[in-house]
């Protein structure tokens, strides 16, 4: 072994005593770290500072070669520097060394991994009746009212089985605080795919043209949208215009009690006029509500409504919003269903805003959504507009989408907008269409039916999915009658309305065909379900003459009549001839 070379990967340092007054020159270290250089034993040297030796006073080395073991091939150098016997020694392989550079897993690392896995499992994977018996049990009785009732609040309906999926579905699990392409948390590749899906399947449903409109699929609920349109175009204090609540508004509308209690947030931190039907007729009076906006000029007026069975004349509410200058928004959230298949007029045909719940008519989850114009502006605002007079183009959508995240809402509910994406695209198709038309055909006969029973109906009859029945001719209140209805597992709600004379009356009910349509419903079947009706509100008036005086004694008579537990079986009996959706995963 030539160790003269310049080559040399040794570097090799040693001093003598009468080289101390010169400068030390830094020790060159020694490339291989598996060599140790081991000096003879006869080598002494003196405790002066050491400097360096050229590697060219290496003497020829001797090579010694030494037995070597079951796949050793390294062998230890011996040579002399100055005379003196040097030795390299190569680091042979050492399993005790191994084992220290790669610890292996031991059993008893084994075990407490295993033990971890499993403490894991145990908690992660229990089926609900072992994790939580009491919730499982509650949840059961729940689903066994549902497949024994009649359904019939209008705002209710029930879901397919791949939309139940998607909501309990691991989508739960991730936080994605922001918009597609800009999260505030990583890991939302795929959380991006699935909202821009949904975003692209709420514009197909409705027919939009996504170079004219915008949508966010965020808001928590129809409630949330219409406050984050209201936080993004107003500020506090200023003017919207909605129709009242007695008249089949939406308490997110406005909505101030007759003593000026303010009810909703929108009232709370906005000023809210209503606008108001004709008490006579029920329908809304549009020369009235043009002569009270042209007085009040709000920034926003609002059409739509939750219990209004008549079409809506979008086009008389765009040209009332131009004259007093005002954005005009439509809450869609009862007939959206209709408004996607065009069987009712097209509120985007009109307005600028367009808010709606995604789980009435559409049968998706639990939520809201927000449709907001884009682009060139099709209109010019009225004179006396307050809201982006000289500008060319809507300016909406970087507005809305900053109010419902970050200035109300934190992340969004990714596996609520998974199970939208799954409504919407069932919203496209054929099926779904008919499933509309069956709905309004079905309203349409019970109305018919209840007509015929002489039954009064606010504006005598519907236009869409639900109508409203004025008991008060029966001497009954909405209160008393859903009461009996629930004890006959029909339920539906109670709702104000306007009596003769023009003042609000508790005394109707708000009577949907959505959610038995979806299970299996026709006309025929409505027919039925008036007869229902007309039982449960003879049984009303019954225990009303008997315990007239006591609302308690009423509530109590409830439970042990036989009019009522007879009634109650063959409801059971009827429901239960209709397929519940999705049973098997509730």
């Amino acid at each position: 072994m030539d160790l003269s070379g310049s080559d040399s990967k040794f570097s090799l340092g040693f001093g003598c005593s009468h080289a101390s007054s010169m400068a030390p020159t830094p020790r060159i270290p020694i490339a291989d770290d598996s060599i140790n250089l081991q000096v003879d034993p006869s080598f002494r040297s003196s405790p002066a500072t050491f400097s360096p030796i050229p590697l060219q006073l290496l003497e020829q080395k001797v090579a010694v070669e030494e037995p070597k073991k079951d796949g050793d091939e390294k062998e230890d150098e011996h040579f002399r520097i100055l005379g003196h016997h040097m030795c390299l020694k190569r680091q042979r392989d050492c399993p005790l060394l191994a084992q220290s550079k790669h610890p292996r897993r031991t059993i008893a690392g084994d075990t407490d991994l295993e033990s971890r896995r499993a403490a894991v499992r145990a908690w992660g994977d229990q089926p609900l009746h072992l994790a939580d018996p009491d919730i499982h049990e509650i949840m059961e009785k729940e689903k066994q009212r549902q497949v024994k009732g009649i359904e019939l609040i209008a705002s209710e309906n029930f879901v397919c089985r791949a939309v139940m999926e998607a909501l309990g579905s691991h989508l739960t699990n991730k936080y994605s605080e922001g918009m597609p392409g800009a999260r505030y948390y990583t890991g939302n590749q795929y959380i991006d795919q699935i909202e821009n899906l949904c975003i692209g399947r709420a514009l197909t449903a409705f027919g939009l043209d996504s170079d004219k409109w915008g949508v966010n699929v965020q808001p928590y609920s129809c409630t949330s949208a219409n406050f984050a349109v209201y936080t993004a175009l107003l500020l506090p204090g200023e003017r919207i215009m909605g129709l009242d609540s007695p008249s089949g508004g939406h308490m997110s509308h406005g909505y101030c009690t007759p003593g000026g209690k303010k009810i909703s947030a929108t009232s709370i931190f906005f000023e809210s006029f209503p606008y108001k039907v004709n008490p006579q007729t029920g329908y809304i009076d549009y020369d009235k509500l043009e002569d009270k906006a042209l007085d009040y000029r709000p920034k926003i007026l609002i059409c739509g409504g939750s219990s209004y069975p008549r079409d809506w004349d979008f086009s008389r509410v765009r040209q009332i919003a131009d004259k007093c200058g005002a954005v005009l928004m439509c809450d869609m959230a009862h007939i959206s269903g209709l408004v996607a298949t065009k069987e009712c007029s097209n509120p985007f045909d009109h307005c600028d805003i367009v808010t709606s719940t995604t789980h009435k008519g559409l049968r998706g989850p639990r939520g809201g959504i927000i449709f907001y114009r884009r682009g060139p502006k099709i209109r010019k605002q009225g004179h006396h507009s307050t809201y982006c007079d000289s500008s060319t183009h809507y300016e909406l959508e970087e507005k809305i989408n900053f109010a419902v995240f970050p200035s109300l809402q934190g992340g969004p509910h990714n596996n609520h907008i998974a199970a939208l994406a799954i409504a919407l695209k069932q919203v496209a198709t054929p099926e779904y269409k008919a499933y509309i038309q069956q709905m309004k055909k079905n309203a349409q006969a019970l109305a018919s039916a209840l007509l015929r029973r002489k039954c009064r109906l606010v504006t005598g009859g519907t236009d869409n999915h639900l109508l409203l029945w004025d008991l008060t001719p029966l001497g009954l209140t909405g209160k008393v009658y859903e009461k009996v209805c629930e004890m006959c597992h029909i339920t539906l709600n109670k709702t104000a309305i306007f009596g003769d004379n023009g003042t609000i009356s508790p005394g109707g009910v708000r009577i949907g065909t959505p959610a038995m349509t979806t299970r299996g419903c026709i006309e025929s079947d409505f027919e039925t379900i008036a007869d229902f009706l007309m039982k449960a509100a003879q049984i009303t008036s019954a225990l009303q003459r008997e315990h007239s005086k006591s609302h308690k004694e009423f509530v109590k008579s409830l439970c042990s009549n036989k009019d009522i537990c007879d009634l109650r079986n063959r409801v059971e009996a009827f429901a239960l001839l209709y397929e519940m959706p999705a049973a098997s995963q509730i």
